[in-house]
Formats: structure tokens, sequence, C-alpha cells
């Protein structure tokens, strides 16, 4: 399904995309030393539902949360647990979203659980600016290997590597749609960005490697050698303008 979508299904979309985003920020501050995912997980549920909405990751393709929530080397898809439990200079990578009016909203955020070391502190940072230049390459008439080379480029500049195996997508009535939105390739290549097109871009960048694995659960991603991984996304829409984030906490 394409993911170019008409004013009025793109001011219906900002609705889900506010609640994802406040869904999220709620979700950060919830991340402290001694708080468990789980409990993450059920305030970005609870708060989901007062809105009149559907958490969208709940249920997905079989997934038991209502976010995923990865620690440390896990790279995405980490289960909710009472079990997983928060210490401090742990990073966490919570990815989460929001259904209303038959449109989904998609974040996701890295945050620091209290003090964390300085090469922590440094792949988030990095992480955050590759979103930031991704975002800011999504032009109108630019293509989608431009988002792809300006993130790639960026993360490789400070050392780090960007996951293959999974990438960024459009966004819309479902919450993966077309097109695929990779951290890496070329520019000028790929799909050309249209105004009325809505996109998930997120860079997931490792501290060593981009090799990931699959535990045995089936979901969660682990990276290979065990480096610490970091994650943020934004839903964006293009306009003839440029990039206007919807997941934008406050917008």
């Amino acid at each position: 399904m394409s993911s170019v979508k008409t004013a009025k299904e793109t001011e219906r979309m900002t609705r889900a995309c506010r609640i994802s985003a406040e869904a999220l920020r709620l979700a950060g501050e919830a991340v402290k030393p001694g708080v468990t995912t789980a409990h993450i997980d059920k305030i970005i549920y609870d708060y989901i539902v007062s809105q009149g909405a559907r958490p969208n990751f709940k249920g997905l393709y079989g997934f038991p949360g209502s976010a995923c929530i990865s620690v440390n080397d896990t790279v995405i898809h980490g289960i909710p647990s009472k079990s997983i439990v928060l210490h401090e200079g742990d990073i966490v990578s919570i990815d989460t979203g929001a259904a209303i009016e038959g449109f989904n909203g998609d974040n996701a955020a890295t945050f620091a659980c209290g003090a964390v070391s300085a090469a922590a502190q440094r792949i988030m940072d990095v992480t955050k600016e590759a979103l930031a230049r991704g975002i800011a390459a999504a032009q109108p008439g630019n293509r989608i290997g431009d988002i792809s080379h300006a993130v790639q480029t960026y993360v490789e500049e400070h050392g780090y590597s960007v996951v293959r195996s999974f990438v960024g997508h459009g966004v819309g009535k479902e919450l993966h749609e077309d097109p695929e939105v990779p951290n890496y390739g070329e520019a000028g290549h790929g799909p050309r960005l249209v105004s009325g097109m809505t996109i998930a871009i997120e860079p997931m960048v490792n501290e060593k490697s981009h090799v990931v694995k699959t535990l045995s659960d089936g979901w969660t991603v682990k990276t290979a050698d065990g480096g610490l991984s970091a994650h943020f996304e934004h839903t964006v829409v293009i306009t003839p303008n440029g990039p206007r984030i919807l997941t934008k906490q406050g917008g």
C-alpha cells in the first residue's frame, strides 16, 4: 500500500502521531533504575487507551507488548517483561505507536537510565543526530536513497555501523507500508519522495558491527558482538516545503 496521503488523511493521521509521541515521552520519563520494562509497557498501554486509541504494536504479527523495549545490546523488538529490571547506566530503546481513526503513528527513542557512560551517551547522541540528518534529506523531489545516504554517512563518520537487517518504512492506514527506508544506500537512488508521502525514518545504530542475531523467542534482536545499540525514529510527512515531523513531542 502506498504511503502517499491526501491532506485530509494526513490530518487524521496527525492525531495518531501525537498520541504516539506523548506515549513515548511518558515512557521515557519512567526509565529509572529499579523499574521493569513491563511497567513501562503498561504506562504506554494505559495512556494510549485513555486517548481512545489502540496500541498498534500489541498483537502485531503476534507481538505481546504495547511497545518494543530494548536494553543495551538489544537492538529492537525487546519484549516487555517483569523480569527485566533497569539498572543505573543502562540505555533503553523504546519503540511504540498508536492507531486511531484508521491511521497509525510510529516513533522511537533511546533513553538513559540514570547516569550513563560517555560511550553510551555518545552512541545515543550520534543516532539522534543521524535521524535529524535523515529527516533533513527527506525533501520533495529527492529519493529514499538520499535519506539512507545521509544517515549512513553520518553514522560511519563517527565510527559506528547502521543495522541492515531492519529498515524504516511507510506509515499510514497500516503500520508498515511501502516504501522501505533503509539506513544505508546511495544518494539519488530509490523511490522518489513526493508531497503527501508519510514515512518512518528510524536509524538503528550499533557500537561495533552491523551484524545482529535474533534470539530463540523469535523477537528479541541483539548485536552479534555484544556492543551497544541505539534507536531513534519519527514519522514524517513530505510537504512542498520539506519534511514535517508528525511525531514531534508537543507537536
